[in-house]
């Protein structure tokens, strides 16, 4: 069995009232293979809050892996339709749901 090392790094940045994360995934299958796919998260601390940084960061994060997700599955999703679909026997519809 081949292991594959894929990186997720979140990069935050916070101005004023408002936190920002982008999450990048990349890739390194082989040189040639590399991919990275951007999520990215916004968190704005409502002005009645208490000023806990921690929390925006965590919202923002989450966000922007969730984000992330949405993005990478989109991109299987289109490889799917692209390059691994079901082959067409004879007009067979066998790989579509009951």
């Amino acid at each position: 069995m081949e292991d594959k090392n894929w990186t997720v790094r979140i990069h935050i940045t916070e101005d004023g009232d408002d936190t920002r994360a982008e999450a990048v995934l990349t890739t390194q299958d082989t040189p040639q293979d590399m991919m990275a796919v951007t999520g990215r998260g916004v968190a704005h601390r409502n002005p009645i809050d208490r000023p806990i940084p921690e929390i925006g960061d965590e919202l923002a994060a989450s966000r922007a892996l969730e984000d992330l997700a949405i993005r990478l599955h989109d991109i299987a999703s289109d490889d799917i339709v692209q390059l691994a679909g079901p082959v067409d026997q004879g007009g067979s519809r066998a790989w579509e749901r009951p």
